[in-house]
């Protein structure tokens, strides 16, 4: 856990200071830069779990955001403005998500609102930005909802959804290791639409949903669920479980030796939910967006980035979850810098249709933000435990990768209704 973790409901303001580690500062820091004739700082509402079922990839969120905001920072600004941060824990809780959303942008002048892992978070944080007409980034957080019927003008979606994960294997898997699939579904609107399109591409490829069994936040013994799906003896079962749901599962499934049989297709992995646990724990195939070991230029220099940033941190290298933290800030940045501009109008056009290089964002294909949906559209990658490896940060074998074209979800744009620019409330930073 990083030193930079913060305690429940805690309110941290911090300034990344030049040289990299954010520095914080109370409110006399304000006195200070008006006192000097500087510029307004552009203010940041980090808005991340710190507890709940989420913690652990809120605090790798966060650190990705923190290192975005420091080397911009370090170049002197954007737009020759300072970049302040403000971290309020979400709590994994979508009510707690707005008063957070409310709090940050009424009280703590943040021009501009980044995080989220829980979807009923980023949605609930994503109502209130919309409200005021402030920019939000929900970097994390990944029910096909979130760039489908829950989509707002102001709000970007930069992780892959469970539909793009579910293309990039469903079809595959059928096909190798059968059609009679059981559904292990976290009971939160994450789970409900990632299994959704599941099921979906199930009967489109001839796959049978012999059940679908739903997992309540916070199980921590799966000994029912896996007893049942004993007896149904499926040839896959097709998990959205996240978070320590998920570590708890993972371990209990090794403890029994289930993790051979059936084939165990978790349709996202993040990288903070397995991090330092045995590879036997690692059993299956599993989706996500981004590996530290990829063999793509910019990756191993990134990674050493991360490591002079941070530390002391458990996590020796960085994974998927933090490089999603790190890529939304940072184009975030670079849209401000293009529009010229802190004005909402303006940084939204700046963001939508952009493109970003295969080769920038260390990835294999070249991505974009979808102007309709407002979700970046990415490189999938399929992976497995690195069994063998002796070396313990080197936990997956990355087995194929898929084309955001081929991975797109065609769903989205149809139950996506951005709001016009001209019923979003304008709103300068």
């Amino acid at each position: 856990m990083s030193r930079l973790q913060v305690s429940r409901r805690r309110l941290l303001t911090g300034v990344a200071a030049a040289g990299g580690v954010a520095a914080f500062a109370g409110p006399w820091r304000y006195t200070r830069v008006y006192a000097q004739g500087a510029a307004k700082p552009i203010r940041i509402g980090i808005t991340s779990d710190a507890t709940g079922q989420y913690a652990n990839s809120g605090a790798s969120d966060r650190r990705g955001m923190q290192m975005a905001i420091a080397e911009a920072n370090a170049r002197g600004g954007v737009l020759g403005r300072k970049i302040e941060f403000v971290h309020l824990d979400t709590e994994t809780t979508p009510a707690t998500g707005s008063r957070v959303a409310e709090r940050m942008i009424t009280r703590e002048n943040c021009g501009f609102l980044i995080g989220a892992i829980h979807s009923g978070v980023a949605n609930a944080i994503s109502q209130v930005a919309q409200k005021y007409g402030v920019i939000y980034l929900n970097t994390n957080s990944s029910a096909p909802s979130e760039a489908g019927a829950n989509c707002h003008r102001t709000k970007f979606v930069w992780d892959a959804n469970g539909t793009n994960f579910a293309k990039a294997s469903v079809k595959a898997a059928i096909e190798k290791f059968g059609k009679k699939w059981v559904l292990l579904t976290n009971d939160y609107v994450w789970g409900h639409s990632t299994a959704a399109a599941t099921k979906a591409l199930l009967k489109e490829y001839g796959g049978q949903m012999a059940e679908e069994i739903l997992v309540p936040q916070g199980t921590r013994d799966f000994s029912s669920q896996l007893l049942k799906i004993q007896q149904i003896n499926p040839g896959v079962v097709a998990a959205a479980i996240g978070g320590d749901d998920q570590k708890a599962m993972r371990q209990q499934i090794a403890q029994l030796g289930m993790g051979n049989k059936p084939v165990w297709l978790n349709n996202q992995q993040d990288w903070p939910d397995v991090y330092g646990l045995p590879l036997d724990n690692l059993f299956g195939m599993f989706g996500t967006t981004w590996y530290y070991n990829l063999d793509l230029p910019g990756v191993a220099e990134f990674v050493k980035r991360y490591q002079a940033m941070f530390p002391d941190t458990a996590m020796r290298v960085p994974g998927n979850v933090f490089y999603n933290g790190y890529w939304a800030t940072r184009e975030l940045f670079a849209a401000i810098e293009r529009a010229g501009s802190t004005n909402n109008i303006k940084v939204i056009k700046a963001l939508e249709g952009h493109k970003m290089s295969a080769r920038d964002r260390m990835q294999h294909h070249d991505a974009w933000i979808d102007p309709v949906t407002h979700q970046v559209q990415q490189t999938i990658y399929q992976a497995t435990a690195n069994v063998g490896t002796k070396d313990k940060d080197d936990m997956f074998k990355i087995i194929a990768n898929t084309s955001p074209q081929e991975a797109m979800d065609s769903d989205a744009a149809g139950a996506c209704k951005l709001e016009s620019y001209e019923a979003t409330p304008t709103f300068d930073a």
